[in-house]
């Protein structure tokens, strides 16, 4: 059975960071675009970054330049690393695979950050920012 398994949320103060892992079981992450999305408190779930089977990335505007997404594929395992953390940042942080169209090409615009593009989805992690 498919599953990806989030980890490393937790409770950061402001200005800190935090690195989330996504590992994938039964599911190869390297052959597949995987994301992570954010869903704040009362908010609809965004997608905040994607990585490709041939590691191209995209970035939601609302974290580029404070988040890294990248790929270990020894551990089977995607990262995003969080830096100058606020408490806008609190969530629950999701990782999802898209396992059917195995695009590795360029993403324009807000490609690979919508829901409707994923099929598999991991339970999240809370990242709670706070002092």
């Amino acid at each position: 059975q498919s599953q990806l398994v989030e980890s490393g949320g937790g409770l950061v103060q402001p200005g800190g960071s935090l690195r989330l892992s996504c590992v994938g079981s039964g599911l190869p992450l390297d052959r597949y675009i995987i994301a992570w999305f954010r869903q704040a408190p009362g908010k609809e779930r965004e997608g905040l970054s994607c990585i490709s089977s041939s590691d191209t990335t995209n970035y939601a505007d609302s974290v580029k330049g404070r988040v890294t997404i990248s790929r270990d594929s020894t551990k089977n395992t995607v990262y995003l690393q969080m830096n100058s953390l606020t408490p806008d940042d609190t969530g629950i942080y999701y990782c999802a695979a898209d396992t059917v169209s195995y695009y590795s090409g360029t993403f324009y615009g807000r490609r690979g950050l919508y829901q409707h593009e994923y099929d598999i989805w991991g339970q999240g992690t809370h990242v709670t920012v706070s002092p």
